[in-house]
């Protein structure tokens, strides 16, 4: 499912008008979670890259069946940037939705080529591309699940890789959900001892999958008319956004429209936090739609209709915007599960949804880590002490950033790549 590219930029750019100022010995400087989140790190503040790196979006055939609707897919698409010597290869896992070529992963492949290593990055497996081509169940969620998918990737790309790069060891970070998937694939690992990962780290990830989507579809309660009226705040943030880059002496969507949107005050503190809800929403609707087509649900499509490439999909986009993951969660992803576990319980789905589930793996092993923020809105009340309590000296909590806004701020980035090659925390 495909949405057009201005609505998406209009999504992640427009930016409100909140504190600019930091923390008096952290030199990221905003301080506002939901501003930080949508505007992310000012380009004088990340590390400065210079020159080419051999970048290369790479595709793992696959032979899964797929509905005619998905013509154009013929596998998984990974970004792939190799030393020409020998060096650690790190695996990255996109966050939710994402691709291997979103502008934070791109971020994270461009810093930690130069440091030295070589890179492979993956997709989300709630991207529409590992549901066709990856997922074994095709519906996504699942953490176990989706880490035994991820592993079976990770395995066949180091298979078809190997012969052209000499590794001396293997790494393993993700962000937001992925950082929470990579703590299930590193215990994965222990069993399976295929990489036998060095460092694990989980970069601002859920502590509960289903209170962090709750948290962020939360905030839509607060945008006028609520959740019930996401379609119209829609296309007024897309009215406000259009018109103001038509008033504006600007000749692209760059930092000079980023900054000057953000000192227009064009959107207030409510209407921000609905943005940053409505952007996931986007992404689960094409979660939705793809596996509903895959398994042939009759969610949102009906059941049994072959969609065809001609076909118009607008409706379906319509109709997964509006729904909400309690939505997805109680009438397609519960059902789903319970139909393959016969009593599992609602309760007992969504704690193995946590990593409660795997909080003894998590508390003794010593080669994860986490780099998180005091106020990334996606960790409930309590959740920041439990990681506290869980991972001690392995935790790193910066005091402002959001979720994933200081992820490209120098002195995180000089962190965060400097813990993947110590050998403490």
């Amino acid at each position: 499912m495909k949405i057009a590219g201005t609505m998406l930029i209009c999504f992640f750019l427009l930016t409100p008008a909140f504190a600019w100022r930091g923390s008096a010995d952290y030199g990221y400087p905003i301080d506002d979670s939901y501003a930080a989140t949508i505007l992310g790190t000012p380009q004088n503040l990340r590390p400065e890259l210079r020159g080419e790196i051999p970048v290369k979006t790479m595709v793992l055939e696959t032979d899964l069946k797929k509905p005619e609707i998905f013509f154009y897919d013929h596998g998984l698409r990974y970004t792939a940037a190799f030393q020409d010597r020998k060096a650690p290869l790190i695996f990255l896992i996109a966050g939710t939705g994402g691709s291997s070529k979103s502008s934070k992963m791109l971020a994270l492949v461009n810093n930690l080529y130069r440091a030295g290593f070589h890179v492979v990055a993956l997709p989300s497996p709630t991207s529409s591309n590992f549901i066709i081509n990856v997922s074994t169940s095709h519906v996504p969620g699942n953490l176990t699940e989706d880490a035994a998918d991820l592993y079976q990737a990770m395995e066949q790309i180091w298979n078809v890789s190997k012969g052209h790069i000499e590794v001396s060891r293997f790494l393993l970070a993700g962000y937001s959900l992925g950082g929470t998937e990579a703590a299930y694939v590193a215990k994965l690992d222990e069993e399976r001892k295929v990489f036998d990962f060095r460092r694990v780290l989980m970069i601002n990830p859920s502590v509960s999958l289903y209170t962090s989507v709750s948290r962020i579809e939360g905030l839509l309660d607060d945008i006028p008319g609520g959740h019930r009226r996401v379609g119209a705040f829609f296309n007024r943030v897309m009215t406000k956004s259009t018109n103001f880059y038509r008033k504006g002496a600007f000749v692209g969507i760059d930092d000079d429209f980023l900054y000057s949107a953000y000192q227009a005050r064009l959107l207030d503190r409510n209407e921000a936090g609905g943005l940053i809800a409505v952007s996931f929403r986007i992404g689960s609707a094409g979660m939705i739609f793809t596996s509903d087509a895959m398994t042939n649900g009759g969610y949102v499509i009906p059941k049994n209709k072959a969609l065809k490439n001609s076909d118009a999909l607008d409706d379906y986009f319509w109709t997964c915007l509006h729904l909400s993951f309690l939505d997805y969660f109680n009438e397609y992803f519960y059902p789903y599960f319970q139909s393959r576990q016969p009593g599992l319980s609602r309760e007992e789905l969504i704690e193995a949804l946590s990593l409660k589930s795997i909080e003894s793996y998590l508390a003794s092993s010593t080669k994860i880590g986490v780099i998180t923020n005091e106020d990334d809105f996606i960790l409930a009340p309590g959740e920041l002490d439990y990681l506290r309590r869980v991972f001690g000296p392995r935790i790193k909590i910066y005091p402002c950033g959001g979720h994933l806004g200081n992820l490209e701020y120098r002195d995180n980035m000089a962190f965060l790549i400097d813990r993947l090659g110590s050998a403490t925390w």
